[in-house]
């Protein structure tokens, strides 16, 4: 899964979508988790790496991408 091409990101969470105009906002853990996505990293490695950075229980992280993603989907923002 991966972040469409034409969407524009910042390193303080801002998503931008020019084809519709929407904007959004994420925060420190789902910016790091779109940057990784937009670099190609899948899933389980994605998870693997917040897992280790951050203090999250992995049933708690699991959660917590898939809402992210949910979201990402119902705005047309992953390819796919």
């Amino acid at each position: 899964m991966r972040l469409k091409k034409n969407i524009a990101t910042s390193e303080s969470g801002f998503i931008f979508n020019p084809g519709t105009g929407d904007s959004f906002s994420a925060n420190e853990v789902g910016t790091e988790i779109i940057f990784l996505m937009k670099d190609g990293m899948d899933s389980g490695s994605i998870k693997n790496k917040i897992l280790l950075r951050y203090d999250v229980e992995e049933a708690q992280l699991n959660k917590d991408f898939d809402d992210l993603i949910m979201q990402l989907r119902d705005h047309n923002l992953l390819e796919g």
